[in-house]
């Protein structure tokens, strides 16, 4: 059993260590999924459609700057602006939902309510990522699991960016190789949702967040609040 949701101070969660509960974050995050299922399907179509849309844009620009040796185009840049705002929209309704809050379709686009917070824990994010894989791939591989906490630190707490980066990186760490074949898990949950003409990935991604949602509730603590996230 997982323990009820509570909240815990920073400096608390640094200080204790904490039991993960690998099968319990799956069974809890399909169940906060399930509660909105149909919302949280049909906004990660309108995600995807939007990717799409900016991927053929980045298309198109790279084929009329054929010869310049232009790779990156307006469409990139422009994902790569809004995907903090967006992939947060995933955990601000899953806290509602945890929350036992009304959800509306909306909730899920208040990321852009804080856009520069959400922006800046993305793009951190990726950045120090993609210098850990430049530099010598294992660092890669450890920031890219030891993030996974930012956005929703950021959501939930409304911490700054690289506060946000730390305290997940620093609680991470203490299980870092669970955290690994959690995640491991979800990655092949979603290539089994792949392969049905990938439409087993409306359902797979966001339970897959979901999980980790449910692994942040246990882990980190989540404010009882009735008041929006």
């Amino acid at each position: 059993m997982m323990a009820s949701s509570s909240f815990n101070s920073n400096e608390d969660l640094l200080n204790r260590d904490y039991e993960f509960r690998f099968g319990s974050y799956l069974s809890r995050g399909w169940a906060i999924f399930k509660q909105n299922l149909g919302l949280f399907i049909a906004y990660l179509i309108i995600v995807g459609l939007i990717s799409i849309a900016l991927s053929s844009l980045d298309a198109a620009f790279v084929a009329d700057e054929e010869g310049t040796g232009l790779r990156f185009g307006p469409g990139g840049a422009i994902q790569l602006v809004i995907n903090g705002p967006l992939s947060a929209g995933f955990f601000l309704v899953a806290f509602k939902t945890i929350k036992q809050q009304r959800v509306e379709f909306g909730d899920f686009f208040r990321g852009f309510n804080r856009f520069l917070p959400f922006f800046l824990t993305s793009l951190l994010t990726s950045a120090l990522t993609l210098i850990g894989f430049v530099l010598l791939i294992v660092p890669g591989i450890y920031l890219a699991i030891a993030y996974v906490f930012a956005l929703p630190l950021v959501a939930e707490r409304n911490l700054e960016p690289w506060a946000a980066l730390e305290l997940s990186r620093r609680l991470i760490t203490k299980k870092w190789l669970t955290f690994f074949g959690f995640l491991i898990v979800l990655g092949l949950i979603n290539f089994a949702g792949a392969l049905p003409c990938g439409i087993g990935l409306l359902f797979t991604i966001p339970w897959s967040i979901c999980a980790i949602t449910a692994a942040y509730e246990d882990i980190v603590g989540i404010a009882n609040s009735s008041e929006d996230a």
